[in-house]
């Protein structure tokens, strides 16, 4: 199973970013899909959540109007389209797939894709 995020880097207040998360080695389109972020001494927050169709999407309020998530289960690929960048979002991002299946939880992880807001 792999989780690889691209996408980060550094961009000034007001710009934006897009990430991508590429999955391998599962069952792409069953699984829920989520970016999370953690900030240097904060915990991990989550960002933003598609389901394993597409159909629902849900946003932390700190991004609301600012942040969107897509996924293309075709490419088993999903994104975080970032725009209206401010300095609080500078924060390294996860990629996580969730499915509970059958009495079991499948949880996986990227190895994060640092992003830094700043003039």
């Amino acid at each position: 199973v792999q989780l690889v995020e691209s996408g980060g880097g550094l961009v000034q207040p007001g710009g934006s970013l897009r990430l991508s998360c590429a999955a391998s080695g599962f069952t792409f389109s069953s699984y829920v899909m989520n970016w999370y972020r953690q900030a240097p001494g904060k915990e991990r927050e989550l960002v933003a959540r598609i389901t394993s169709a597409g159909g629902t999407t849900n946003y932390a309020d700190s991004v609301k109007g600012r942040f969107s998530i897509s996924r293309d289960n075709a490419k088993n690929t999903v994104y975080l389209q970032m725009n209206s960048l401010k300095p609080e979002d500078t924060a390294v991002y996860y990629c996580n797939a969730f499915s509970f299946k059958r009495g079991y939880e499948y949880d996986y992880w990227g190895q994060g894709t640092q992003v830094t807001v700043s003039s």
